[in-house]
């Protein structure tokens, strides 16, 4: 499988990474399969986060991966923190909490329910209003300096607040997760509608992508075949015929699946993305890491773009 460069850094990581928020959902048999799957059509890369199923998908990984013929060198492992859920609220979001304590205290319930002596990387998973940099900056180089946290990144987070982060810390950030697909392209709009007055011509994000190219950064593609704010999967849904069309059309012509062709439009932007599917279905893993070596030809890029209610100025 293709492979992209992570950050600046020496690491090279799968195109397409394997997300197992939904890894829960699974008996450790079938997780296992999810597990050995991925590493066979060459993802190399799994993300998760502190509070996928409250917990219990790092639970059921780790399980999984004990009992799996896989060894820890087969991938790079990354988790999220700095969300904290009120469980005698149904789980509700109760606040951002990038204090010292709490991220060294989460970085150790997340090795020890992956049964792993370290991450790869750990990413501070939405912006927290309260940052302090200093604090964070702690927080990294103790995680570091005892092996726990090899590198870090950040999720969800805008250029300034990147850039402020960035000022306070000893470690390079590598990467930034944000939501980008087909049918989710808020991110790069405004871009094409540069000096217009329309509503796509609002950056939302304040050039998170130009940022991220400039710096050298990752950009994770979350939440792939999504539509809106993870409102649902466009792949196959009959309220976007035009679209899905488009995908398949190219899917024939390629010999892949429209989740392939999904992800190889994501990968075709010009900047060093990777694509996070969440899929635990072991045949869905397989087609659409196909997607990672389809290129598609600029003009079918453009064909896809428009054929998902986009327009050119």
């Amino acid at each position: 499988m293709k492979q992209v460069k992570i950050g600046n850094s020496n690491f090279k990581g799968s195109a397409i990474a394997l997300g197992i928020m939904r890894m829960n959902k699974l008996t450790t048999a079938e997780a296992v399969k999810a597990l050995e799957t991925a590493q066979e059509v060459g993802i190399n890369y799994i993300d998760s986060a502190d509070i996928y199923g409250h917990g219990q998908a790092e639970t059921v990984f780790g399980e999984a991966f004990k009992k799996s013929s896989l060894k820890r060198d087969d991938f790079y492992i990354q988790s999220k923190t700095g969300i904290v859920e009120d469980p005698n609220l149904n789980y509700k979001t109760t606040r951002y909490d990038f204090s010292k304590k709490h991220i060294i205290a989460a970085v150790d319930g997340i090795l020890e329910r992956m049964q792993i002596d370290y991450l790869d990387s750990l990413l501070l998973h939405r912006p927290d209003a309260l940052m302090d940099p200093a604090e964070i900056s702690a927080a990294f180089d103790e995680l570091q300096s005892a092996g726990k946290v090899r590198h870090f990144g950040v999720s969800n987070f805008n250029p300034m607040q990147t850039a402020l982060l960035q000022k306070g810390i000893n470690q390079k950030l590598l990467i930034n997760q944000l939501q980008f697909s087909v049918m989710h392209t808020g991110a790069i709009d405004f871009g094409i509608h540069t000096n217009m007055t329309d509503e796509r011509s609002i950056d939302h994000d304040r050039g998170i992508f130009d940022y991220a190219r400039l710096h050298d950064m990752t950009i994770q593609a979350w939440s792939p075949f999504q539509y809106g704010q993870i409102e649902g999967n466009f792949i196959g849904n009959p309220d976007f015929p035009e679209v899905n069309q488009a995908l398949q059309k190219l899917a024939d012509e390629k010999g892949v699946s429209k989740n392939a062709v999904a992800a190889a439009w994501i990968l075709r932007y010009p900047a060093n993305l990777q694509v996070i599917i969440g899929t635990m279905n072991p045949d869905h893993i397989v087609d659409s890491a196909k997607g990672a070596d389809v290129t598609l030809s600029a003009q079918e890029w453009y064909d896809v773009y428009l054929a998902a209610g986009n327009n050119l100025p």
